[in-house]
């Protein structure tokens, strides 16, 4: 039983030891573990894990569906999976850049409605055309969810307002406010949703006929992958990047280091909620191309588990953002396919936030063994009487 318990040890210390490759193997394994809890779960409801995850994979693309409608193939799904995927990416790296500064946005969800809300007002009803609106919705969102983040980062610095606490009320603020000026002003008769934005100021071609297929093509993608790249440039080459890692590391160092900590704060929010704007209009002048009153999106939520999952990374998190955009894409196909339902596929991605969350505990646990601190005075004293 011990030699076995030893080479368990001895196992997770081979796989998952290398300091260097622990951003990759530990959240790896989290995926892996992950969906084997999730298979089970779609086990005991009777139905088949594996052709419950290759319907996830067809209903994002990824893989070809035994049928197509009119005008659809697997590419026009594929088109429609990186439209879901845009926003996702920039809310992610909105959570991770406030993480790294050791600071918890859990108000990305706030800022995308509010950027959406100004970005649609101002621009997306206009009479604007294509080459000024869109860019105007780029700059519209930015400004508008820096704003936002702005505000929280000034209240932790200025009050020492917990930023989880002001985020969370912020939401609550953004969601019901502009939900009575779209109940008032812009609502739909018919679709109970804000009136949909103009064609010329929406960030994706909508049924572009493209050959013999109709594509929603999203023209933020390149820029939420070029944004990811630029994000991890600003964090790991940058002074600005060392001052915002210094103060999540240790407010009080930084300080003693010469580090303006409440400037950084801020900064840290500003470009958080930033890129949550980015977020916002590529999801409501983009993905939806409307506003649902009283609703807030679970992009923002769902990016929490992504930024984890992709270690904070830039990089990291586009291929995390990939994996649950193909869980959250593919669930309406995986619910009429194989009649699983589509909440299967949250609780899957709250599975993985939670292994996710664990990664920190690993790495302290791998530590441990590798020092052999799991032996004690006990042990040791054991094994000198079995001498």
């Amino acid at each position: 039983m011990k030699q076995k318990k030893h080479s368990i040890k001895a196992f997770f210390v081979k796989c998952f030891g290398n300091e260097k490759y622990q951003s990759v193997t530990i959240p790896l394994f989290a995926i892996f573990i992950s969906l084997v809890v999730g298979a089970v779960i779609i086990g005991l409801l009777g139905k088949n894990p594996l052709l419950a995850y290759q319907n996830l994979l067809q209903g994002s693309g990824i893989l070809p569906k035994p049928s197509y409608a009119g005008y659809k193939s697997i590419l026009t799904d594929f088109t429609s999976f990186l439209n879901a995927l845009t926003p996702m990416i920039f809310a992610s790296l909105a959570v991770a850049v406030a993480l790294r500064a050791g600071l918890f946005n859990i108000g990305v969800s706030g800022q995308m409605l509010t950027a959406g809300f100004f970005a649609t007002v101002l621009v997306g009803y206009s009479q604007l055309s294509a080459p000024i609106a869109k860019p105007l919705v780029l700059i519209a969102g930015i400004v508008a969810g820096a704003c936002v983040g702005g505000l929280i980062g000034f209240l932790k610095y200025r009050f020492n307002i917990n930023e989880v606490v002001s985020s969370i009320m912020l939401n609550y603020i953004a969601q019901y406010v502009f939900s009575f000026f779209i109940t008032t002003y812009f609502i739909n008769p018919v679709s109970r949703q804000s009136d949909a934005v103009s064609d010329a100021s929406r960030l994706t071609l909508m049924d572009t006929l493209v050959g013999d297929l109709k594509m929603d093509i999203p023209l933020g993608i390149v820029l939420a992958i070029v944004t990811a790249f630029l994000m991890k440039f600003l964090i790991d080459k940058t002074k600005t990047g060392y001052e915002l890692k210094a103060v999540g590391a240790s407010p009080t160092a930084a300080k003693y280091a010469g580090i303006d900590v409440g400037k950084n704060i801020v900064l840290a929010m500003v470009i958080s909620g930033a890129l949550a704007g980015l977020a916002g209009v590529t999801y409501y002048l983009g993905y939806f191309g409307s506003i649902q009153p009283k609703v807030l999106v679970n992009t923002g939520f769902d990016a929490i588990a992504v930024s984890l999952l992709g270690n904070n990374n830039p990089i990291g998190i586009l291929f995390s953002s990939f994996l649950i955009t193909v869980i959250s894409k593919g669930s309406t196909y995986m619910s009429s396919a194989a009649g699983i339902q589509a909440e299967i596929a949250s609780v899957i991605t709250g599975i993985l936030l939670l292994f996710s969350a664990c990664g920190a505990y690993m790495k302290y646990k791998i530590k441990r063994l590798q020092e052999g601190a799991e032996i004690t005075p006990i042990d040791e004293q054991r094994k000198e009487a079995e001498k």
